[in-house]
């Protein structure tokens, strides 16, 4: 079975350190407000798991392939012009709150905003809600749902 190493690099202060290399004072105070929304969601703290992935909390994956490893269930990656949340559970789950949540486009896992004013931040809520309390209940036994690759809104 191959085993994939995922580990977070740091903690708050490695957060803060790459929030610190962002040159716009929206994409700051957005990431700021996703913190705040991703810590009450799960109660963790945020983790560096990358050069400027935001997680919080973890779990262990295997797949019936027999790959494995651990993964952050929520997180994000800020940067200008762009923040990409991770819905580890796929996106296609989420399509009737997605419709409703105002200027987004997807992939498989992703989806991507320009900036937190682009969209209802409730319903966004209950999707990186949805997602998280999903993943976590898994056991690391998750099911995507599968569909088209990419939609807009």
């Amino acid at each position: 079975m191959a085993y994939a190493a995922h580990k977070p690099i740091g903690g708050a202060e490695a957060v803060e350190n790459y929030l610190a290399t962002l040159d716009d004072d929206q994409t700051v105070a957005d990431t700021r407000t996703l913190i705040e929304m991703m810590h009450c969601i799960s109660g963790q703290t945020p983790q560096l798991w990358n050069v400027g992935t935001i997680g919080f909390n973890t779990y262990h994956y295997r797949y019936e392939s027999g790959r494995e490893g651990d993964a952050t269930p929520m997180s994000f990656y800020p940067r200008k012009g762009k923040v990409t949340i991770y819905l580890m559970d796929g996106t296609s789950r989420y399509s009737e709150l997605l419709a409703r949540m105002g200027k987004h486009t997807t992939s498989r896992v992703c989806l991507y905003i320009r900036r937190l004013s682009d969209v209802d931040v409730g319903v966004f809520e209950q999707v990186i809600r949805k997602s998280y309390r999903y993943v976590k209940s898994q056991d690391g036994q998750m099911h995507r749902v599968i569909a088209p690759p990419a939609t807009s809104s």
